[in-house]
């Protein structure tokens, strides 16, 4: 049955588990709001874990008809998919002298929140940049599998919004192609998502027009939002302070441009997928009860996400951030 990470937090049994899954809900928007697909079991002998799914790539049409005449046929365009699950985690390691020290406890909760943190961040990337066909221990991102589709929306302009000046001159019309864009969407998006400087740049448009609202989420945090849309700042690559979502040329030249990617979550829009039977994160403590000096925390995700229907996310280009 799908769940999402709060959902599954539920039916764990040991006293670790929710810590883990909480501190994954609370370090990233998109794993503490996408529905897991709980339904990938292992093949050829367990050594493959695939996933396989239908994208539509055109819309259905309908019209009227004359009296004894036949409707023209049309079916939708569908493309048929699949993905493999993904290992990604990370491991620690902690002397035993520190646990004698009385150390243990902090240092464990430190190393293990550390390790969450990067794993997030190591999501959040794949999720837009992955690209199987590059590195095969990844997942397809957003980038591939809306490149060349009818949701990648490139302003025939550069919208500027780099300075305050800029701003104001250019929010409205900001505002309105992004409205626009959104509206190509199949339904009403779950996220508006983006590098740190986009998304302050949008706060500063939203609230010239009023369109700028934040509430809290039953973990305590605050959700910046657009006409009640989520503002999500994907952050930077794991061990970097790379944005995943660059500051990057265009046409050839510098000019401090970014990409706005937005996506409608559900099991026939974007979600996640994950094994069979199992929670999708999973988590080991280093055991000091044996011999060894220096023992080994491990924090590990089973995961991948695919894109159902190509309208259920879209990427806009050309907006001048710096």
């Amino acid at each position: 049955m799908p769940v999402t990470l709060e959902e599954a937090k539920k039916n764990t049994q040991d006293k670790l588990s929710p810590f883990v899954i909480d501190e994954f809900r609370k370090s990233n928007f998109l794993m503490n709001n996408l529905t897991f697909d709980d339904c990938v079991s292992p093949q050829g002998g367990g050594a493959t874990m695939t996933y396989s799914y239908t994208r539509l790539t055109t819309q259905p049409t309908a019209e009227f008809r004359e009296v004894n005449h036949e409707y023209a046929p049309q079916e939708v365009t569908k493309d048929r998919q699949s993905v493999d699950l993904k290992i990604f985690g990370g491991s620690f390691q902690i002397d035993r002298v520190i646990a004698d020290m009385g150390g243990i406890t902090n240092e464990v909760t430190l190393q293990m929140q550390q390790k969450i943190k990067a794993a997030s961040a190591l999501f959040n990337d794949t999720v837009i940049n992955g690209d199987s066909a590059t590195n095969a221990n990844t997942f397809d991102g957003l980038e591939k599998a809306v490149a060349g589709s009818s949701t990648e929306y490139t302003p025939s302009t550069i919208i500027d919004l780099s300075t305050s000046d800029m701003i104001d001159k250019n929010y409205k019309y900001f505002l309105d192609a992004l409205d626009e864009f959104l509206m190509g969407l199949d339904g009403t998006p779950s996220f508006i998502g983006g590098n740190l400087k986009l998304i302050a740049k949008i706060r500063a448009c939203a609230r010239r027009a009023a369109m700028y609202q934040t509430t809290k989420n039953d973990l305590g945090q605050q959700i910046e939002s657009y006409a009640g849309i989520p503002l999500v700042n994907f952050g930077a690559k794991p061990g970097s302070n790379i944005d995943v979502v660059p500051v990057k040329t265009a046409d050839g030249t510098d000019q401090g441009c970014t990409s706005l990617y937005a996506a409608r979550f559900g099991l026939d829009g974007f979600h996640a997928v994950s094994p069979a039977g199992a929670l999708p994160v999973k988590q080991w403590l280093p055991d000091y009860k044996t011999s060894g000096a220096v023992k080994t925390g491990e924090v590990e995700l089973v995961a991948a996400v695919v894109l159902k229907a190509t309208k259920a996310a879209a990427v806009m280009r050309n907006i001048k951030v710096q």
